[in-house]
């Protein structure tokens, strides 16, 4: 067995002993060294849905790094002592979704890290060397930065574009980043949180509006901009998702990419989407972006430890869980001994 935080069902996570994952002959056991806490860990720890179904008791957290220690027989790319990162999200190969690019719409997808663990064993299709440069402290961010690689292609940011970033969590703050190596003109970061004014500049925007004491239009129009081409939500609640339409411009794109309550509707307005002519995506994990988003760690464009709010241990992440109170300030990343 092994050291595990493990869900056994709504707001009920305990350190306890688990049992270790099973190697199968394409898997790669990992002993994990970092777990990154997610939203959606947060999520899954209230009750609510993540990206594929959970029966529990099962550990949480699927954002890892870790050093290899075992392999199985058909595995030909990796070795004992190899640092790696995994993709969590496993799709068939076989199924139809699969078969025409769309693995993570696959028929038989499943999660296949449990991070809060000592121990994982994906398939190796799953794993990803990292260079020695980069930390393992750092290559734990490849899994969210993913995520935020697949976001961006659906949003499609020009040189020269006007971009709106709603939400400054650690995931709106990647997202800035990422827009102003994309080349945007301008990078509007809407928040209430005042004090994440400066740390958002730090990242690339070029404007913050709080619109709990600013009218966000307002704003926008008084710095010179005609028109917001790129919008990109990133909390997932009701207001600031109506906040996304509202602030998008004429033919503009909208990325959903904060995750909403299942089953919570927003109120629409089609007549204003006609007018504008917008484009509304959603963006739904991480697909063929793993081995990108290992390159860009690797890279001098992009500091992963200006993301990272804390370091806990597995018996602090409960409270982490409940409270997010470190979460707020970017990326909480708990040590696995």
């Amino acid at each position: 067995k092994m050291k595990a935080g493990v869900y056994y069902g709504v707001e009920d996570f305990r350190v306890a002993e688990f049992p270790e994952p099973e190697l199968k002959e394409d898997g790669v056991k990992i002993a994990v060294k970092y777990c990154g806490v997610c939203g959606t860990d947060v999520h899954k720890f209230h009750g609510q849905c993540g990206s594929h179904p959970m029966k529990p008791p099962v550990p949480l957290g699927h954002e890892v790094s870790g050093v290899v220690v075992e392999t199985g027989k058909h595995v030909t790319h990796f070795k004992v002592g190899d640092r790696v990162v995994a993709d969590p999200n496993w799709g068939c190969g076989a199924c139809f979704f699969c078969k025409n690019n769309m693995p993570h719409m696959c028929e038989n997808g499943n999660g296949v890290v449990k991070g809060f663990a000592q121990y994982i064993c994906p398939p190796e299709s799953n794993v990803y060397h990292i260079p020695d440069h980069l930390s393992l402290r750092e290559a734990a961010l490849a899994e969210p930065l993913s995520c935020c690689l697949h976001g961006m292609d659906l949003l499609d940011v020009k040189l020269g574009d006007v971009v709106v970033v709603i939400g400054m969590g650690m995931i709106g703050s990647m997202m800035v980043k990422l827009c102003s190596i994309a080349g945007a003109s301008h990078i509007i970061v809407i928040e209430t949180q005042e004090n994440k004014r400066e740390s958002a500049k730090d990242y690339g925007a070029t404007l913050f509006i709080n619109p709990n004491v600013e009218n966000v239009e307002t704003v926008i129009a008084q710095n010179g901009i005609q028109n917001v081409d790129k919008v990109m939500e990133c909390v997932g609640a009701k207001v600031t998702m109506r906040t996304a339409f509202e602030v998008a411009g004429k033919c503009a794109t909208i990325v959903l990419f904060g995750l909403g309550k299942e089953g919570e509707a927003i109120d629409f307005y089609p007549y204003e989407a006609f007018r504008k002519e917008l484009k509304i995506r959603a963006s739904y994990v991480n697909p063929h972006t793993m081995e990108r988003a290992v390159r860009l760690l690797s890279s001098n464009q992009f500091s992963a430890s200006m993301f990272i709010s804390k370091e806990i241990q597995l018996e602090e992440a409960e409270v982490e869980l409940r409270t997010q109170k470190d979460s707020r300030y970017g990326k909480v990343l708990v040590h696995i001994s």
